[in-house]
């Protein structure tokens, strides 16, 4: 028997069924080993030993891998082709030598690009040794990572109050967004203006034309400077002649983009997809590992972490007849086209991501998958294609004009373009960030020396613009471009600057916040070098040498050492003042920008000569006044640049004035609280305030909506049965409806300002139904609400459930997914779902399908009470802390369940409990035991008064309802006798 091991528990199921009898499959489920989280874990006295640990969930799979290696006559490593699976085998087969289970068998290693059978089993056939330059190359990366880490982070933790962790390439990258943030404040707007001319030729065609020249002299874009200037400008146009001076056309090629790379499918995901690079991957990942095709499971891409942009001969070959077959013999070249590499340096030389199988049409798999996976498929399939057709051929036409006004010559060009064959652009065509698009209009037929009419000229006021801030996909470009980091690192490296507040997103555009703002500011002074992109893309060619075994890793981790060590003992004797000082003048511009009446930005608001500067605090940095304690004037980071120029202005910092309130009089206005942005009306001891829903942003509030607010709670209709208001609120828990004592929260993505009556009743009544009530209430299900008549007889009916809403049609009952609303579900709806129950489907898969599991049925991460868990049957688990539902790979979810299971937490069937119990008085304990006892119940007893109360704190202005009392509820039980009941019991 020999015996593989991968790391992908989806991968080894499909490559044993390719392998058959005589072969084992076994997973890893990832990295088996890695280094502890505390000191020593790489000691550069010892030259770089490294400690690595196993934790307890690898080494039980650990221990089965080696169970199976000890009968095996031969163990072959099938991890990912790069870096890191290449040392995944390495720390496998680490762990099987100190397990005295190899002796003399045989271990090989084997790599495939793609799992498809033939694949699989020509890399069986051409087995090799681990590459030990490319493991090198992975412990001098996790070296360097661990040492910038571990010995950075805590000097941050001490000297800047509130930052939570530095990295090597995750500094860097938020630099990027910094400086680029930098930039954009610094920037001054320059006018200018354009000068047009529409006209006409002698067939009453219309054109434009824009004013290039005057007198001889070229004119550019910014050299029109003031309106006087385009006002003479355009009166001379006004009176000119103007003729054809000159006609040109070109032909041009457009010729297609390189199939996928793993950055340039994150940044093409991104713009076409509104894919976040780490949802890229996940996807990407999943269709790497296969899926259920005509009954059997096959890999559709190939391997997805590369920076080659070759494809192989038979893809090409298979690309080739499918443009032929699907578009015809004049969009196929003559000759394959080859691409080459244009990153700074590039790492192993994959092949280019593209599917396993060209012939397997999106249209073809798009039932086998989920819809964003269908998405990804096509983009993938559609670059492929492309890649290898005809090139587009194009006309470029330009036609120089001459205006003649009096003395006056002006000269003018107006440019067209003309596809003369769409080649490769009949399939696809790469999405843009920021770049404006090429003239496409096609220019009217002229001739030289053609009389044109001018229709009007127009002269147009325009400000240049600051460079726009990074999305994820050009943040991605722009660290290839630096070559800092790696393909497997982008989508990791972006998620942790979100998860640790460093930056965060809006409309597809990264923000630097304070919090990120102020670690670059400290790191860029006290740590220049070690966030230079020059020296962190040094590195990264350090360590694509030594995976060519060019150089010595260790000897890489010497040399860096050596200076890092020395800044890092700069620091010990940095006292705050210094760290203030630098700061203060970094983040000037931003903290204190320009007042527009020339007034000293710095100056403070409430006492009369303070001087504002950046302070320390216990949970962070703010901006105080000089004068403290005397003035305790303070305020948040946030500058007054940009967006939020307004609310910085005048003498109230963090206040923004929408308005004046026309019923009161009284001044409405926009300002950050302790807990988020709010709204204020006026300035009383109490004046009336109103937090701002999630589905208004502060910067787009209006008056109109804040005062809209303010007016909350407003009745919105009349109860059909009692004619008691129906009101709209926002309390603590977010906006909700209310009907006397019953409350019900709205939808995420509904308006609590715009919410009308019969909506508000419908989700009253379901609330009052126990339709939309929480889980775990009564037993007894009524019909809530008929929806209809069931094809072949009898009502199809909403009940609820003790489980949640579910439709029912005779004894075929089918539970509503979470996001599916019982209000609004439809006849047609209800029966797609008993009918997929009825067969034995179980209705549609609530949540986010991950893949499935090694033992059969679905694994998916949903939305709980209590945060996100992973389900697989009837077993459920939490994520953990520093797990993402967005990020959550299919391994880690079978983890979580495998240890949710062991932990006994996982399907099992329940017992009976005794109906009656002895009704004996506990006995007496002491009194740590009584304290004890009294605090659990008092405990539960607020549990239950949780679970009873509306989901939200209402509004002062509407008195909470008190807990509604169970119908038929009695004393409670007396307590179980004795300790042996209780140890029964916990047994």
């Amino acid at each position: 028997m020999n015996v593989v091991i991968v790391e992908s528990p989806a991968k080894a199921k499909t490559i044993n069924k390719y392998l058959g009898k005589g072969y084992e499959v076994y997973a890893s489920f990832g990295h088996v080993r890695d280094l502890p989280a505390k000191d020593g874990s790489v000691d550069p006295d010892a030259d770089f030993a490294m400690l690595w640990d196993v934790d307890v969930k690898s080494a039980k799979r650990l221990s089965e891998i080696a169970k199976a290696v000890k009968d095996a006559d031969k163990i072959i490593l099938a991890t990912d082709p790069d870096r890191e699976g290449e040392a995944i085998s390495w720390h496998v087969l680490e762990v099987l030598k100190a397990k005295r289970v190899l002796k003399d068998k045989r271990v090989e290693r084997v790599v495939f690009n793609a799992i498809t059978k033939s694949a699989i089993l020509e890399a069986m056939q051409h087995p090799r040794e681990i590459d030990v330059a490319l493991v090198d190359a992975y412990l001098a990366r996790r070296a360097l990572d661990y040492l910038v880490g571990f010995n950075l982070s805590p000097v941050l933790w001490r000297k800047l109050p509130g930052a939570r962790s530095a990295g090597r390439v995750q500094s860097v990258a938020l630099r990027l967004v910094c400086d680029r943030e930098l930039e954009i404040e610094s920037f001054v707007a320059r006018e200018y203006w354009s000068i047009v001319a529409h006209l006409k030729t002698q067939a009453g065609a219309p054109f434009t034309a824009r004013l290039v020249g005057a007198d001889g002299k070229k004119l550019t874009r910014l050299d029109i400077g003031a309106g006087p200037e385009a006002e003479a400008f355009k009166a001379a146009l006004e009176n000119a002649a103007f003729k054809v001076a000159e006609v040109e056309a070109k032909p041009a090629k457009r010729h297609p983009y390189a199939p996928f790379t793993t950055s340039t499918l994150q940044q093409e995901a991104s713009r076409k997809l509104g894919f976040a690079p780490a949802r890229t991957m996940q996807l990407a990942q999943r269709l790497y590992e296969g899926a259920d095709i005509d009954g059997e499971t096959v890999g559709l891409i190939t391997y997805m972490r590369t920076d080659g942009v070759d494809l192989a001969p038979e893809a090409i070959t298979s690309a080739r007849s499918v443009i032929a077959r699907e578009f015809g013999d004049a969009y196929v070249p003559k000759a394959p086209r080859k691409y080459t590499v244009k990153a700074k340096n590039a790492q192993e030389a994959h092949e280019a991501i593209r599917p396993t199988d060209l012939t397997r049409l999106p249209k073809r798999v798009m039932r086998a998958l989920e819809p964003d996976q269908a998405k990804l498929y096509e983009l993938i399939w559609t670059r492929t294609i492309a890649s290898q057709m005809e090139s587009a051929e194009l006309e470029r036409t330009t036609v120089d004009i001459l205006a003649q006004a009096g003395e006056r010559k002006l000269d003018l060009r107006a440019t067209g373009q003309v596809i003369r064959f769409d080649g490769f652009l009949k399939l696809y065509q790469e999405g843009r960030d920021d770049e404006e698009d090429e003239d496409s209009s096609r220019l009217p037929d002229m001739a030289r020396d053609e009389r044109l009419t001018k229709e009007r000229i127009d002269a147009t006021q325009h400000f240049t613009e600051p460079p726009p801030r990074f999305t994820e996909a050009t943040l991605v470009k722009r660290m290839e471009e630096l070559g800092i980091g790696r393909p497997s690192t982008y989508a990791s490296t972006l998620a942790v600057l979100r998860e640790r507040d460093y930056v965060r997103i809006e409309k597809k555009r990264l923000y630097p916040e304070d919090k990120g703002r102020l670690v670059t500011a400290f790191l860029e002074s006290f740590f220049t070098r070690y966030v230079g992109y020059d020296f962190t893309a040094d590195l990264e060619e350090k360590l694509d040498r030594i995976s060519n075994h060019e150089i010595d890793w260790k000897q890489v981790l010497r040399d860096f050492w050596l200076d890092f060590s020395g800044a890092l003992a700069g620091t010990k004797d940095l006292r705050t003042t210094q760290v203030l000082d630098s700061l203060n003048e970094i983040l000037g511009p931003h903290i204190f920008p320009a007042k527009a009446d020339g007034s000293n930005p710095r100056a403070c608001p409430s006492c009369a000569d303070g001087q504002l500067s950046l302070k320390l605090g216990k949970f962070g940095a703010f901006v105080g006044c000089s004068n403290y304690p005397e003035c305790k004037f303070t305020r948040t980071l946030a500058g007054g640049n940009g967006e939020n120029a307004e609310a910085v202005e005048g003498d109230r910092p963090g206040v923004k004035v929408l308005g004046i309130d026309p019923e009161t009089g009284e001044e409405v206005t926009l300002r950050d609280g302790r807990f988020g942005a709010y709204v204020q009306q006026g300035e009383a001891e109490k004046p009336k305030r109103s937090s701002l829903p999630k589905t208004i942003s502060p910067g787009d509030l209006t008056l109109e909506q804040a005062i809209g607010l303010l007016s909350l709670p407003r009745e919105v209709a009349k109860h059909p049965e009692t004619k008691e208001p129906v009101v709209a609120g926002i309390g603590r828990y977010g906006p909700y409806v209310q009907h006397g004592k019953t409350y019900a929260n709205i939808g995420k993505d509904e308006d609590i300002l715009s919410i009308g009556g019969n909506r508000a009743i419908d989700l009253i009544i379901a609330k009052e139904s126990g339709l939309t009530g929480r889980r775990f209430g009564a037993s007894e299900s009524a019909p809530v609400r008929v929806l209809g008549e069931h094809p072949s007889g009898g009502p199809v009916t909403i009940k609820a459930g003790r489980y949640g809403p579910y439709v029912s049609h005779g004894k075929v009952n089918a539970t509503l997914p979470k996001d599916a609303d019982p209000t609004t579900l439809t006849l047609e709806g209800a029966l797609e779902l008993l009918s997929a129950k009825a067969s034995g489907g179980g209705g549609p898969i609530q949540g986010r399908l991950l893949g499935e599991h090694p033992s059969g049925g679905p694994v998916t991460v949903r939305a709980g009470r209590f945060g996100a868990y992973v389900n697989h049957g009837k077993t459920n688990a939490t994520l953990k802390a520093n797990a993402s539902a967005e990020t959550i790979t299919l391994e880690e979810a079978i983890r979580l369940i495998e240890d949710k299971e062991a932990a006994g937490g996982g399907a099992k069937k329940k017992t009976a409990a005794p109906k009656k119990t002895a009704a004996k008085a506990a006995p007496k304990t002491n009194g740590a035991k009584a304290g004890a006892s009294k605090a659990a119940a008092s405990k539960a007893k607020a549990s239950e008064a949780d679970d009873d109360g509306p989901p939200f704190e209402p509004t002062p202005n509407l008195k909470p309802a008190p807990a509604r009392k169970p119908a038929g509820s009695q004393k409670p039980a007396p307590k179980p006798a004795a300790d042996k009941q209780k140890k029964a019991k916990h047994a």
